[in-house]
């Protein structure tokens, strides 16, 4: 599928240096930051994950439990 953007001057400017040092198309340059981009959004759920269990008070502390699994296995 083709589309059309409009890209300020410095934008193309430095999209053209990119696409001659590597040696490739514009149109490769962008599909390539599209791919990028795409990978690293959804690496998203990790941040919307973070601290989703900090307000719980039915798990228990972690450390303590690290600490009572190597307790056990050191007594083992």
């Amino acid at each position: 599928m083709r589309f059309l953007a409009d890209l300020p001057d410095d934008d193309v400017q430095w999209l053209d240096r990119q696409a001659a040092e590597q040696g490739k198309s514009r149109a490769a340059i962008v599909r390539e930051a599209i791919v990028a981009y795409r990978a690293e959004a959804s690496k998203d759920w990790i941040k919307r994950g973070f601290g989703y269990w900090k307000d719980r008070d039915d798990i228990g502390d972690g450390v303590d439990y690290q600490r009572a699994i190597r307790e056990d296995r050191d007594n083992g």
